[in-house]
């Protein structure tokens, strides 16, 4: 038999955090006043992956010596594609009558399903009217290589140095970010590719084994806290960074990690004042439906703040998207996730038995 799939302890300011993202992103799509730079929000999203996806690794190699790829594949695949599927097809009938003049629905559509719509925006302007793929794509080109790097990278470690190497591949992607850059490529060349944006899942990787490893380091980063905090503090600073602002590119993007990171550190012993406060109950019923916000959002807020100003866009696009989440969680997301936990069959008994046949009556007996 398989093992049954490794499980984390539920954290509800988690999903807090995934609230305080979601909503971010949807100011900066409604384009409300005083949030261009709310696009950073996906970044919080990127490092809180990065740590739950490394840490669910971790915990599978340190209980069982591997990784079941087939089994982690397939988890992602049920919690991740049936609401996009519905979600997709609710565009390809809905958007020719919304939008009459747009023409590229169904490759729009195809491309966001196939994951490409990071680079698909970055090199060829597509998908348009589904622009906000462009995060789950760049997450799950994570998904597809980061555990055959983190099993490479723990067979070549210590568990006191696996950080290291994982801090040592940040490093490499934030200098990579910053020559593309420094090369000139266009603001959204760069912004848009898994290539520049892995950062934030790499520095919530290294989070992860650092927790893992129950390093120093960790404990160095809760007692100084107090200090640490200034950094979440000053990210609505970074609000004033405009679309194409390279240096939100340069330096804006790591300022968003680091203070997602801080977050993680203050939240995670599951108690404290940042802990409470993402822990509002509000709060963490948005975050569980976050994915279905963030699916739903874009082209209902892209219509309203074409008919309406943002405050409206705002607030009819959060109420819709919201429903439309909750809609597809307790239905298609629910069913998902009841195939995903499902445990594969223990051999057939007849099977057992034709065997213990052949076997002398005493180990017969034991067998039993």
């Amino acid at each position: 038999m398989t093992s049954p799939p490794i499980k984390l302890q539920y954290n509800p300011a988690l999903d807090g955090l995934r609230a305080v993202a979601i909503l971010l992103v949807l100011l900066s799509h409604a384009h409300a006043p005083m949030f261009d730079g709310a696009f950073f929000g996906v970044d919080l999203f990127f490092v809180l992956s990065g740590y739950l996806i490394t840490t669910l690794l971790l915990k599978e190699m340190q209980a069982t010596g591997r990784i079941d790829f087939w089994q982690f594949y397939r988890r992602r695949f049920y919690r991740l594609m049936p609401p996009l599927a519905l979600f997709l097809l609710a565009y390809v009938l809905l958007a020719p009558h919304i939008w009459p003049d747009l023409e590229d629905v169904n490759s729009d559509a195809l491309v966001s399903l196939l994951y490409l719509a990071d680079y698909g925006i970055a090199f060829f302007d597509s998908p348009d009217t589904l622009l906000h793929m462009w995060s789950l794509s760049v997450e799950e080109h994570f998904y597809l290589i980061w555990p055959v790097v983190l099993l490479w990278l723990v067979r070549r470690s210590t568990p006191a140095t696996l950080w290291r190497s994982i801090a040592g591949i940040f490093v490499l992607g934030w200098a990579w970010r910053v020559l593309s850059v420094l090369w000139g490529q266009e603001f959204y060349e760069v912004f848009f590719r898994f290539d520049t944006r892995s950062t934030g899942l790499l520095l919530g990787a290294l989070l992860a084994a650092l927790v893992a490893d129950g390093h120093p380091l960790l404990a160095r980063m809760q007692r100084h806290l107090p200090r640490l905090m200034w950094i979440p503090l000053a990210v609505p600073l970074l609000m004033v960074f405009e679309w194409g602002d390279m240096g939100a590119l340069v330096w804006g993007l790591t300022v968003v990690e680091l203070a997602a990171l801080v977050v993680l550190v203050a939240v995670l012993p599951g108690q404290g004042l940042v802990y409470e406060m993402l822990s509002a109950p509000s709060l963490v019923y948005i975050g569980k439906l976050s994915y279905g916000i963030y699916l739903w959002h874009y082209p209902v807020v892209r219509w309203l703040r074409a008919e309406f100003a943002w405050p409206v866009a705002v607030v009819l696009g959060f109420v819709i998207s919201s429903a439309l989440a909750a809609l597809s969680f307790y239905t298609i997301e629910r069913w998902a996730m009841r195939r995903r936990d499902v445990r594969p069959k223990a051999p057939a008994p007849q099977a057992a038995g034709a065997s213990a046949l052949h076997k002398p009556s005493a180990t017969v007996a034991r067998s039993r």
